[in-house]
């Protein structure tokens, strides 16, 4: 599983989490396309527009591997902003390529978008892990 290294580990200020640690023994959790209702909390969409936000800044429109990317966080974007770059999709694989559908993604956030963004104050509060793997 690959790590994507200067990737933030999680929305600044919350635990909303981006990307896991390690690869879990039983395998890669599946992604599955999750409806996003009107009624979501706005941590929930601020936690969806921080991680598309992350994607984007850290790959641009260019194919990126799964790796350690949180399931969950993507299968909030999964069919929507973010999109299968490979044939066949394999929503349980560590190694499956996406992409950020730009269109679809500045329609829905904006914000991202904008000629200047607000600074999100990433925190690289994950850096020391492979010391401490490592041990």
């Amino acid at each position: 599983m690959i790590k994507h290294r200067g990737f933030p580990g999680r929305l600044p200020g919350t635990d909303f989490q981006f990307v896991i640690r390690r690869a879990n023994k039983q395998g890669a959790t599946k992604i599955v396309r999750r409806e996003r209702y009107r009624d979501r909390s706005a941590a929930d969409r601020a936690a969806d527009e921080g991680f598309l936000r992350a994607l984007w800044e850290q790959f641009g429109e260019d194919p990126f591997e799964r790796g350690n990317l949180d399931a969950g966080r993507l299968s909030w974007l999964i069919g929507r902003e973010v999109v299968a770059a490979s044939d066949p999709f394999d929503p349980a694989s560590y190694d499956q390529l996406f992409r950020v559908d730009r269109a679809r993604a500045e329609a829905a956030f904006p914000a991202i978008f904008a000629p200047d963004p607000e600074p999100m104050g990433w925190e690289d509060d994950w850096a020391d892990d492979d010391d401490e793997e490592r041990g």
